[in-house]
């Protein structure tokens, strides 16, 4: 397996850094936990919950805080944007159409696997999309961090925020800039899917995988929180909501 080069601080996440970080440190102060079971080289999966259009910049604030530069799934329009998404592009972010065929015949889990055999982290959300959850806990998982995982044959690394919706809540691109946030992030040890090892192509065993890896998240969210999530995962087909697009209640 491919190990990280000395420094994966590269010259164009240094200059995302350099565009993000002043103001996400001037909005937030952000703890984190469990560093120990991020692997120090080499490739992994990391499996967070997402509840906040910015909690990606806080994984990403995380990432650059322990030293491992993320690769994410990340939106097709936003490499559509005039010379941010050749960065993205020349960073080794994915594209991912929400809906529709992929563009150019691009498979972003291909893509994912193939960053991941290459020795770098890859940040995929096993929601998918925000959660429909109306009280912000994990809703039902999709398959493609585990699928990535079994493929890549490489950790998953469950990980959980709180504390990114004080910042931009879950309904609103509005954020707010005082007081300044608090926001925890907790990576735990690797999800045990060795069970699972050669059938990333059987779809019963993946879902069992998928519900796993959304179990030690949420329990993870729970530490984090101080509660305890509803006995039911929100699934938002049962609620007639969209999985993708724009949040509606």
């Amino acid at each position: 397996m491919a190990t990280r080069p000395r420094s994966e601080k590269t010259a164009i996440f240094r200059f995302f850094a350099g565009l993000l970080l002043p103001f996400m440190y001037f909005v937030g102060r952000y703890r984190l936990h469990g560093v120990e079971n991020v692997p120090a080289t080499g490739s992994f999966v990391v499996a967070p919950n997402h509840y906040s259009n910015i909690d990606p910049i806080v994984i990403g604030v995380a990432m650059w805080k322990i030293g491992r530069m993320p690769r994410f799934l990340a939106k097709a329009s936003l490499f559509r944007i005039p010379v941010f998404g050749w960065l993205f592009a020349k960073a080794g972010q994915v594209p991912v159409e929400r809906s529709g065929p992929a563009r150019d015949g691009v498979d972003p889990l291909a893509m994912a696997r193939g960053i991941a055999l290459a020795g770098h982290a890859v940040v995929i959300y096993p929601e998918g999309s925000l959660t429909r959850d109306p009280d912000s806990w994990p809703m039902r998982g999709k398959h493609g961090a585990v699928r990535t995982a079994l493929d890549a044959g490489i950790p998953l690394i469950p990980a959980a925020s709180w504390g990114a919706q004080q910042i931009m809540p879950q309904r609103t691109n509005r954020i707010s800039l005082f007081p300044r946030k608090n926001v925890d992030i907790v990576f735990g040890p690797p999800v045990d899917l060795s069970e699972f090892a050669g059938m990333s192509r059987d779809s019963r065993a993946v879902a069992r995988a998928t519900e796993k890896v959304m179990s030690e998240i949420t329990a993870l969210l729970e530490s984090l929180r101080g509660e305890t999530a509803p006995a039911t995962r929100w699934d938002p087909s049962a609620h007639g909501q969209s999985e993708t697009g724009r949040f509606r209640g």
